[in-house]
């Protein structure tokens, strides 16, 4: 749970970032840093399409030691995110890549991430399953902004787990409103559909793995790993600045639920952050 873990704006025209950031805040935590990646959504935010501009924050984060885990983990993380007039972005909440679209209302394009893996000593579950390596991701997405309050965003990303053939798509969507001119208030939901080889890096046991570690041997398939709710309150104490407080509930599905390792299929993660737009 996500998300905001990426700090709070979402790029549109001037006219619409004032409503959409309570909604990018929200989208942060799908799932966002309280797994610690991020790259869910790609969020263009902070400056008008044909300016340079970006954001800088940190945020605390509060979560779970791995999906599927019932041990709780707190974290304080950095947020820095910059996307430059001719398309290109690049950050902690985004990856690398290029959007290839001007208008302010439509963005897709192609990205590099990182999949940061999963260590077997973050808990005594995971022992003897051994470690998920970290790996590169290659990317699209494609994001939809219908109207100032509204937006549809998806993903997909490719090269995570052990094989390096893992592939996750991702979908969200959200809306916003603003009730006092400091005060923005979001709400979103979100999925992520994850291949067979993705679910059995995570979530299954091998033989090996299941003669070391205890646990049954379990194959996966793939389907929908995971459904996400998510809502956030952002106020901005100055024209750049602002500090926003999200709360998302995240629920594993099919394959992922059913995994020996998960000790608690839904959790909900918080999140306290601050960001400074330049």
């Amino acid at each position: 749970m996500r998300s905001f873990h990426q700090t709070i704006r979402i790029h549109a025209p001037l006219a619409r970032t004032a409503a959409t950031a309570a909604v990018a805040a929200c989208a942060v935590l799908v799932p966002g840093w309280a797994s610690a990646q991020a790259f869910d959504a790609v969020r263009l935010y902070g400056a008008a399409p044909d300016q340079n501009g970006g954001t800088i924050g940190l945020a605390v984060v509060a979560g779970r030691e791995y999906a599927g885990s019932d041990e709780r983990r707190t974290r304080l993380l950095p947020a820095i995110d910059y996307r430059w007039a001719n398309g290109w972005f690049a950050g902690t909440t985004n990856g690398i890549g290029y959007n290839f679209s001007r208008d302010p209302a439509l963005q897709y394009g192609l990205r590099l991430t990182a999949d940061f893996g999963r260590d077997e000593d973050r808990s005594r579950v995971l022992r003897g399953l051994g470690d998920v390596e970290a790996r590169p991701e290659l990317g699209a997405f494609f994001n939809l902004l219908p109207s100032r309050n509204t937006f549809v965003t998806t993903s997909l990303r490719y090269g995570s787990g052990n094989g390096r053939d893992g592939l996750l798509f991702d979908v969200g969507a959200g809306m916003a409103w603003q009730p006092a001119p400091a005060w923005r208030l979001g709400a979103g939901v979100a999925a992520t559909w994850a291949n067979a080889a993705y679910q059995q890096s995570y979530f299954g046991v091998d033989a090996a793995q299941a003669a070391r570690s205890g646990l049954a041997r379990t194959s996966m398939g793939s389907g929908v790993r995971d459904v996400r709710a998510s809502v956030s309150a952002t106020y901005s104490f100055h024209p750049k600045a602002a500090v926003t407080a999200a709360l998302s509930y995240s629920r594993l599905q099919g394959d992922a639920a059913r995994s020996p390792i998960v000790r608690e299929a839904g959790s909900l993660g918080g999140v306290v952050a601050v960001s400074y737009r330049f």
